[in-house]
């Protein structure tokens, strides 16, 4: 029940509060958030439209995704529990994955809700990357060895996940210099970040 309540109240009032949200990566990797673009580096990553919300990032209508999140609210927790992962942070991936999406297919292969490539979907023995509670068990546990390998560094664990292990080792542990992942990297943490203080207002 909570989390269902924190969900609705982020994704519905989140937008209408803020303004436009501008970003930049760190030299050391580090993503800064702002709605006011006081620093040269610092780049649009989610624009307020007013009638546009945060879940359009998953590129399907916000009912569509509204809808689709409450259908996947449970197997989200079990998986996020299953695996140590902050529930809410298992949200923001999925949502800007796939917008809640669970037969999403993107142009490099990726499949369903947590966009798992072919190989990572055997690799965690995911028989069906379209199925949804299988999906979201084999992202998760990716996830979490992404967690484990980078010390708990979510924004490491996220580059990776989105962008390989091997280039965020080869950039000396760090954001990869492309266009995507600098990207999905501060969409997700801004998403994340979102959810999480939903979660302290509703706990209060």
């Amino acid at each position: 029940m909570l989390i269902t309540v924190l969900l609705t109240i982020s994704f519905s009032a989140a937008t209408p509060a803020a303004a436009d949200v501008f970003s930049f990566i760190a030299e050391d990797g580090t993503p800064h958030f702002s709605d006011q673009p006081s620093d040269s580096r610092h780049r649009l990553f989610l624009a307020d439209k007013g009638k546009e919300s945060v879940s359009s990032i998953g590129k399907i209508s916000p009912r569509s995704t509204t809808e689709a999140r409450h259908r996947f609210d449970g197997e989200i927790l079990a998986a996020a529990q299953a695996n140590r992962i902050d529930v809410a942070l298992l949200h923001s991936v999925v949502n800007v994955e796939s917008g809640y999406n669970p037969r999403a297919v993107s142009p490099k292969g990726a499949l369903g809700l947590m966009q798992l490539m072919p190989d990572t979907a055997r690799r965690y023995g995911v028989a069906d990357p379209l199925n949804a509670a299988q999906n979201l068990h084999g992202g998760a546990r990716h996830l979490r060895d992404l967690l484990d390998r980078f010390s708990d560094d979510k924004t490491l664990a996220l580059a990776a996940y989105n962008a390989g292990t091997g280039a965020v080792m080869a950039y000396g542990r760090r954001i990869p210099p492309y266009p995507e992942t600098i990207r999905y990297v501060p969409k997700v943490l801004h998403l994340y970040e979102l959810l999480r203080s939903s979660t302290k207002t509703v706990a209060n």
